[in-house]
């Protein structure tokens, strides 16, 4: 890896599935932007996340390390300070440090006790007694960033500092925002917007980060390298496409597992998704009409961020960044959207959730087109970023578990790693749900805590829609994946907190 530091640009999304891209084969969305990007740099087809929920997975990508290490084990639990955050190590030898967008390392929603405090309760932001303290008492640094400029929900319900941006785009945003302001509002799985698309929050995390790229460009900040995180909300649901991407994809095919009829006899998601404290929190049934309007409104999503994207790789073009600044696209996790027939994320074997896009272009490192099947998780991020940065790994955080994926940029014929694992931990009322996956080359295998001898076994190359289970078909290979699960679930037990003394 190149020892100069170098800039690193890191674009982010919300349920954003790993074949929602024309570069990956889907004959349907167009993403001209995130292909060039993929011709420019090197496309990882076999990305995990190291846990399929928003918050989780955004810790480990920003820690580097498994859920249960970094403390935020599901949404819902502020991110610990304790853990530190590769933007922090960045902060600390030299870069600039910005952030826009959905950061979600804190909880969004009212607590369950009222005395939890949390700096991106959007109820926080939005009410007309407490806006400005949210904004006066928002730290900086904030887990490493110098600077933020946060959007808080999903949609065109949104708050945050985004609405001081729309406000001076729409005035008497504030209050008109806060009017339609229902929580109720986030378990749609579809809506109209009623924002035009310049002033929809993509377009906001778009202008925001150009306008950071403009400022370091005039010398704002010295002679520093940059981190910029674009990190945009959507296709999150309820998906509310504005303008022509309503209308952009009129038709669209079922997935081919829509009617699968293994999940209704399966014994942790036959229970599940008829549970009425479950059914609307996460993963849910679905119908055809409801999926289609769901997955068409969707490719809408995510071809307006496409387009921003577009927007944004362009500016780095203008502003002479593009050839020292390594670009990284990924999702927090995917949805599985109509496959088995089920919407959302949440607690399931399969890939349509579990699975994420991740693109990496790093100039000077690799051959540019590249496609690989190596295995990487969301975990392996950080090291990747630091590394190329130039910072050495006597400054990395001391937990850092994830692994540099630098020898797969310069081969993507090379592996870095055998096997991963996802961690899943979910308190929904009386609903106490552990899950713990295992992918390996060929197989992938799930248990569920609380159901001794029940799970699944998937072949990824023969059954890439998962629909032979071969848990209770091939004992010898349930044993021989169950002892691999086992001591990888060991290798990634938390070590903190370090000893400090013999005894």
């Amino acid at each position: 890896m190149p020892k100069k530091q170098k800039n690193v640009l890191l674009i982010l999304t919300d349920q954003h599935r790993a074949d929602h891209m024309s570069c990956a084969g889907n004959p349907v969305v167009k993403t001209p932007n995130l292909d060039r990007l993929a011709q420019e740099g090197v496309r990882f087809t076999n990305a995990y996340c190291a846990n399929p929920m928003c918050m989780p997975n955004r810790a480990s990508i920003f820690t580097g390390v498994y859920p249960n290490v970094h403390g935020l084990r599901s949404n819902g639990i502020n991110l610990p300070n304790r853990v530190e955050t590769f933007v922090e190590t960045l902060r600390n030898r030299g870069y600039i440090t910005y952030n826009v967008g959905k950061m979600h390392f804190n909880f969004f929603i009212p607590p369950f006790k009222r005395k939890t405090h949390s700096h991106e309760m959007i109820r926080y932001w939005m009410h007309p007694e407490t806006a400005q303290r949210a904004r006066d008492e928002f730290p900086k640094p904030y887990y490493g960033f110098d600077e933020c400029e946060i959007v808080l929900g999903h949609g065109d319900i949104c708050g945050g500092h985004y609405l001081d941006w729309l406000e001076e785009k729409r005035p008497g945003a504030k209050e008109w925002m806060r009017k339609r302001m229902n929580l109720d509002f986030f378990q749609k799985v579809c809506s109209e917007a009623e924002l035009s698309v310049g002033e929809f929050p993509t377009t906001y995390c778009q202008e925001k980060t150009i306008s950071f790229l403009e400022r370091h460009s005039k010398g704002k900040y010295g002679d520093k390298p940059f981190f910029a995180c674009c990190s945009i909300p959507d296709p999150h649901h309820p998906v509310t496409p504005p303008g022509e991407y309503r209308d952009m994809y009129p038709d669209v095919p079922l997935p081919e597992t829509f009617n699968d009829p293994n999940i209704d006899n399966h014994k942790f998601l036959g229970p599940l998704v008829k549970n009425p404290v479950f059914r609307g929190a996460m993963l849910r049934q679905t119908t055809e009409e409801e999926m289609k309007e769901f997955m068409r409104l969707t490719y809408g999503c995510v071809s307006l961020f496409d387009h921003s994207i577009g927007e944004i790789l362009a500016a780095l073009e203008k502003l002479g960044y593009a050839d020292d600044t390594m670009v990284v696209y990924t999702s927090d996790h995917g949805d599985l959207m109509g496959d088995h027939g089920m919407i959302y994320k949440g607690p399931s074997p399969f890939d349509g959730v579990l699975r994420v896009p991740l693109i990496v272009k790093a100039p000077g490192v690799i051959q540019s087109g590249g496609v690989t099947d190596a295995l990487v998780s969301s975990i392996d991020i950080a090291k990747t970023i630091l590394n190329y940065a130039g910072v050495s790994k006597r400054w990395h955080s001391r937990y850092i578990q994830g692994v540099d994926l630098a020898p797969v940029l310069e081969n993507p014929e090379s592996r870095v790693r055998d096997s991963l694992i996802i961690e899943e931990d979910e308190e929904l009322g009386p609903l106490d749900i552990r899950l713990r996956h295992l992918v390996t080359e060929d197989y992938k295998v799930t248990v569920y805590a609380g159901l001794e001898g029940i799970g699944d076994i998937y072949d990824r190359k023969k059954d890439p829609n998962e629909l032979n289970n071969l848990w209770d078909k091939e004992p010898e290979l349930r044993e021989k994946l169950f002892q691999k699960l086992f001591y990888e679930v060991l290798n990634a037990e938390s070590k903190y907190p370090a000893r400090q003394a013999s005894s």
